[in-house]
């Protein structure tokens, strides 16, 4: 038993996220895992499910030919499918002893500091009162400038929020295949992660997708197992260290939950170009980025929204909240001094773009 695998027997919390694909090939999974999740209980363990489904099964209810391509028929799909969705748990969870929550969450709620923790207080009552929470995208209301993109990265986010020692990305493959088609048990190093993204399928609820929702949930103290849905007893065989799917370890110490916020959870509006010296002085971790080293602005963006901080080579460097809008960086960029107290007056002292407290920097 490797380590690795070894830390998994210790994990108290856990989310697990399961896509339409292993719901609609395997009728009896959610009773499976239901069974699984009662017995892993009883040894003081608690889950989030984050599940898909609604939809498809809302097609099938609505009496649709196919999904739709059309954001109404969907949200209208969303809202048929999600009542029987949670009608499956609530029976599945019920004969197990077990009671279900109704948990739908939109990208929105999560980038709203205030909503988040509104959500992560809720999570932690129904965890603390031994619900399962069911998660899902609430689709009936998303719109594309609000989606997660797909469950995989709303279990990613769910994670921190919970403090989730173990994220399960449960899918219709035995894990991260090699390119031999061999499953590759432990993936160690982040940086063969991040290649794996970019090589992998990347369609919506794919392993590439898989790859970067586990990228992101072993930032946040979390280690991720992707392992085949239909295996007799996965939840159980992973939490015994049993050598199950792929597994990504966390990776180093848990980033800050705000940190993680501005990194992993909101989306940035703009991008500010530096130069090389204002590169390595936020890749220190330690400095501001301050108006001088400033090359320019891509996009638009207000006081307090996320940015990108690319180097001239094009590589991000990181990612933080601005104090200034797109068009007073564009006017403070590359100056200092007298040219800043000639811009801005009173202002121009101290005048700081990203502040080293809201900057993020590596993933």
């Amino acid at each position: 038993m490797s380590d690795a695998r070894h830390q998994l027997t210790k994990a108290k919390r856990i989310v697990v996220k399961l896509g339409s694909s292993a719901l609609s090939s395997d009728p009896e999974l959610p009773a499976r895992l239901s069974e699984q999740v009662a017995e892993l209980m009883h040894g003081g363990r608690r889950f989030v499910l984050v599940s898909s489904g609604a939809i498809a099964l809302g097609v099938t209810r609505l009496g649709f030919r196919g999904r739709p391509r059309e954001m109404a028929r969907l949200q209208a799909a969303a809202a048929a499918g999600q009542s029987v969705l949670m009608h499956r748990y609530e029976t599945a969870l019920g004969r197990a002893g077990l009671t279900a929550a109704q948990v739908l969450l939109t990208h929105a709620d999560l980038a709203d500091r205030e909503r988040l923790n509104n959500a992560r207080q809720a999570l932690g009552a129904l965890l603390e009162a031994r619900a399962v929470p069911i998660v899902n995208e609430n689709d009936t209301v998303a719109t594309e400038e609000i989606r997660f993109g797909d469950n995989d990265q709303l279990a990613a986010m769910v994670a921190p929020l919970v403090g989730a020692e173990l994220l399960v990305l449960l899918t219709d493959v035995e894990g991260v295949l090699d390119g031999a088609g061999r499953r590759i048990s432990v993936l160690e190093d982040g940086s063969e992660v991040g290649a794996l993204v970019k090589t992998q399928n990347s369609g919506s609820g794919g392993i590439s997708s898989k790859l970067d929702a586990a990228r992101k949930a072993s930032r946040s103290g979390a280690a991720v197992v992707v392992a085949r849905a239909s295996r007799e007893r996965v939840l159980c065989d992973i939490l015994a260290a049993e050598d199950v799917g792929t597994l990504i370890p966390r990776r180093g110490s848990p980033m800050r939950a705000r940190k993680h916020w501005i990194m992993f959870t909101l989306r940035p509006s703009g991008a500010l170009l530096i130069d090389d010296g204002a590169a390595r002085a936020v890749r220190s971790g330690k400095s501001s980025l301050l108006p001088v080293g400033i090359l320019g602005v891509r996009g638009q963006f207000n006081p307090g929204d996320s940015v990108r901080l690319v180097a001239p080579d094009g590589s991000e460097v990181g990612r933080g909240l601005t104090r200034l809008g797109a068009l007073d960086v564009a006017r403070a960029a590359g100056k200092k001094g007298a040219e800043l107290d000639l811009l801005f007056g009173p202002r121009a002292q101290g005048l700081v773009v990203v502040h080293k407290d809201d900057l993020v920097t590596g993933d």
